[in-house]
């Protein structure tokens, strides 16, 4: 019978976890999701932990993470505590802690639950009015051309209304809006949206101000199976002072549909 290679989505290969001896957890972290310097984005880091969370859920998917970040988390092998919590029929608690060569780097509270596709009974944040991807700012490059690993995974059309910035005209206003999707057509699902709720740019970029923002403290909630397709996101600050920033996050599927929502707390860019 001829064999048939199935190909492992970039994605799935930089987030696996596989368990080690005494129930452990390790994950070997890739570099290639860093966001300049070695530093591996904080929603990839999410996803991982979400991951190792899932491996002893009766339940199939993370619904809300509120997660602290310790300190800058470099690619290479990690080791996750994972100790659950209350578990029952519609949800599950876990606290999981990620820890690399230098130490915990990552502290996440989890609750996993089961996610459908129910519809709306009542929403105030309907879809904002963007542009198709083929009409919005490509932010891509071909292979080898962003330093920044994360760029390469991802393929990003900025809605021109926040894309100023791009052509050196920024905006008065802390606001991005994109849509998103995995560079390689990998499907969305609920762990891609923990990555998209921190894929953006720090919203300082759009008023011309850029630099890495550290992300101290990020709550994530998932509400729905997302639709196959781009995802659009928006990214807005609404208080900047005394040194932090906080930035609200909106997620919609295709269908229009509001499958995430995040709240980071992070350090005004350098």
């Amino acid at each position: 019978m001829p064999q048939t290679d199935t190909v492992i989505p970039a994605f799935d290969r930089a987030t696996a976890v596989s368990r080690t001896e005494g129930r452990g957890v390790r994950a070997e972290l890739d570099p290639g999701w860093d966001v300049g310097n070695g530093i591996l984005n904080g929603g990839y880091l999410l996803a991982v932990v979400a991951r190792a969370a899932l491996l002893d859920s009766p339940h199939p998917d993370p619904v809300a993470l509120s997660a602290s970040y310790l300190r800058a988390t470099p690619g290479g092998p990690a080791d996750l505590t994972v100790t659950p919590g209350s578990a029952g029929r519609t949800l599950a608690h876990a606290s999981v802690l990620l820890a690399g060569a230098a130490g915990p780097s990552l502290a996440v509270q989890v609750t996993t639950a089961s996610l459908g596709r129910d519809p709306v009974d009542y929403t105030v944040n309907p879809a904002p009015e963007v542009p198709p991807p083929g009409d919005c700012v490509a932010t891509r490059t071909s292979e080898g051309g962003p330093s920044v690993g994360l760029a390469r995974h991802l393929d990003t059309r900025l809605d021109p209304a926040t894309a100023g910035w791009v052509q050196g005209r920024p905006s008065d206003t802390r606001l991005l809006r994109a849509w998103i999707r995995l560079a390689d057509g990998r499907e969305p699902d609920p762990l891609a949206l923990l990555l998209f709720a921190d894929a953006l740019p720090p919203t300082a970029f759009a008023v011309g101000k850029p630099g890495w923002a550290p992300t101290v403290q990020l709550q994530v909630l998932v509400r729905a199976l997302p639709a196959p397709g781009w995802c659009l996101v928006e990214s807005r600050s609404t208080e900047v002072t005394g040194g932090w920033s906080d930035e609200e996050c909106r997620i919609w599927d295709a269908t229009g549909r509001l499958v995430a929502q995040a709240r980071q707390l992070a350090r005004v860019a350098r």
